[in-house]
């Protein structure tokens, strides 16, 4: 049985991203069926009426979950392409490599992320962040596509074929096992890529 959180005093900013990242560690551990306002507050070391003065319910604190990882995981990409230097090419194929390898690929994240998916059916307001989330991320792809190859007349569709090609190989890499390796999904993205934009 897991050791509960010691209930403490913070400020309101502190206490609302103490909620959320207790809801992103019951979404990864418990899945959507395992969050309820007790055990996210069980989770965060506060008392259980605290998490609807900062939401209006479950509902609104897993949307809320879904966004703040969905910005960590871009400010993962943003410093990869940084990393990456001025090469349009490099920083495109940083983008798109990135989620191969910590801190994108990993099980907790998958595991949180397939919560959400499993929740985009029923609860209209997480399927509108996980919409903004995904898009934010094919926006970023188009963009570097773009500075690439700027005489492209439509970067949506090679965008949207990359995304595709980069969900499936972090999806095994996070499930773990692979039949390949986070260098061999570099070397693949990097082929399918110049076959798309060569």
């Amino acid at each position: 049985m897991a050791s509960r959180q010691p209930f403490t005093r913070a400020a309101p900013d502190e206490r609302r991203q103490s909620l959320i990242a207790a809801t992103a560690r019951c979404l990864a551990d418990k899945g959507a069926a395992g969050v309820s306002v007790r055990t996210i507050c069980a989770e965060a070391g506060v008392s259980p009426g605290l998490l609807r003065h900062y939401f209006a319910g479950v509902s609104e604190a897993i949307a809320e979950t879904c966004r703040w990882i969905g910005a960590q995981i871009g400010q993962a990409l943003d410093a990869a392409v940084t990393e990456a230097g001025d090469d349009p090419r490099a920083r495109l194929l940083a983008y798109v490599t990135a989620s191969f390898r910590p801190p994108i690929a990993s099980p907790k994240l998958l595991a949180g992320y397939v919560a959400f998916w499993s929740l985009t059916q029923s609860d209209p307001a997480i399927a509108a962040v996980r919409a903004e989330v995904s898009g934010a991320f094919r926006e970023g792809i188009e963009a570097l596509i773009r500075d690439y190859r700027p005489a492209l007349p439509d970067a949506r569709l090679p965008a949207v074929a990359l995304t595709a090609l980069i969900d499936g190989l972090w999806l095994e890499l996070s499930l773990g096992d692979a039949p390949f390796t986070p260098e061999e999904a570099e070397r693949l993205a990097e082929l399918w890529l110049d076959s798309l934009l060569g």
